[in-house]
């Protein structure tokens, strides 16, 4: 029989259960462009009075939901974005702003726990003055939790301070709440306390929280509105969504508190890999459920340690030739954190040795005859 596959790769590899599979099953639908899908309808109403917002609009896809909310915000081409120089929405997201939108992204240093001074951001914002020559700032965009910076949570004192900067300059600020519940279970603060800050946020469904599609975008009734047809216009707009929606509500109800055990044990698994000769972490950074390692060890690179445990059914993403990211998510239980940890430990030194010596740990199974 076949071992399990342990998918550390991400916490987007999540398979539906069987709770989400009936709720899809079950789901009353109707067409959403027309007439609004009743689940759809219900959902939203369910993520804006969680969130703290007026109201809310289900999305395809993370990338969708960051795009349109700034496109409301932006809404005249030439507008400008203040954000992070390694964020997610600056470089993992085609370009999409500018590309589509029209928008300028103004980078600002990220430090390494995924804010930007607070000065800078002020130093960045463009004086109305030279408005003749420069792109008119509109928006600020933070990430929380800051998956660069191996998931780490913004704390709501920043939130609010950003929040009074773009206030106070006439600005609005988005949140890319990808992992906010992520954020928000590390924090011990209540989601809608986190993001009050905030004139929108997008919230990605399929990551941390388990669902297999979809994110939320939330923000003031207006904003929604406007959002609306920017979906549409995006190709966004779908029929029955209530078949996707359903399966988010289960998501939403039976992970977000599950997601403190993901927290705990990335905690595990970065104490364990600590403890190998060839690997460093900065433990201090494990505040979710994301831990990124570096290769202190010369002989040894991330591409052929991730091979090798791909071997043994332990998946992991290398970020560079001498660091791996690992992810946390409903599907890794202990055991698996302790099987991986062994993995680790084995596959090092058949690097070193140019031996194999863990043939017993696992059946030689790839991940290719689980269809991932």
């Amino acid at each position: 029989m076949a071992t399990k596959v342990v998918d550390l790769r991400s916490d987007t590899v999540t398979k539906p259960t069987d709770a989400t599979r009936a709720a899809m099953a079950a789901a009353d639908v109707d067409d959403d462009i027309r007439d609004g899908d009743p689940t759809a309808l219900r959902f939203q109403a369910e993520m804006a009075a969680l969130m703290g917002k007026e109201a809310a609009l289900f999305v395809p896809s993370g990338t969708m939901a960051n795009l349109v909310s700034v496109l409301v915000h932006c809404d005249v081409r030439g507008s400008e974005v203040i954000l992070g120089d390694d964020s997610h929405i600056h470089l993992y997201e085609n370009g999409g702003i500018a590309t589509i939108g029209g928008v300028h992204p103004r980078t600002v240093r990220s430090n390494p726990d995924g804010t930007m001074d607070i000065d800078e951001i002020v130093a960045a914002i463009r004086c109305p003055e030279g408005v003749i020559y420069y792109p008119t700032t509109r928006l600020i965009c933070l990430e929380n939790t800051h998956v660069n910076s191996g998931g780490r949570c913004l704390s709501v004192e920043y939130t609010d301070k950003v929040g009074e900067i773009a206030k106070s300059h006439g600005l609005k600020l988005h949140i890319d709440g990808a992992r906010i519940f992520n954020a928000s279970a590390a924090l011990g603060v209540p989601v809608d306390r986190l993001v009050k800050a905030a004139d929108s946020v997008s919230v990605c469904l399929s990551k941390g929280l388990g669902a297999p599609v979809g994110s939320v975008i939330v923000g003031s009734k207006a904003f929604i509105d406007k959002a609306k047809f920017l979906r549409k216009t995006l190709g966004g707009g779908m029929r029955q969504v209530g078949v996707l929606c359903a399966a988010a509500q289960v998501a939403v109800r039976d992970t977000m508190g599950k997601l403190a055990d993901d927290h705990r044990r990335a905690k595990a698994l970065a104490d364990g890999l600590n403890k190998i000769e060839q690997f460093t972490v900065d433990s201090a950074s494990v505040e979710t459920n994301m831990v990124f390692f570096d290769i202190i060890d010369s002989r040894i690179s991330s591409y052929k340690l991730c091979q090798i445990l791909e071997k043994h059914n332990v998946l992991a993403n290398p970020r560079s030739s001498k660091s791996v990211r690992v992810v946390l998510h409903y599907h890794i239980s202990d055991s698996d954190v302790q099987y991986a940890l062994t993995c680790f430990e084995k596959a090092v030194e058949e690097l070193l040795t140019g031996g194999t010596k863990f043939e017993h740990l696992a059946d030689g199974t790839s991940k290719n005859s689980y269809g991932y």
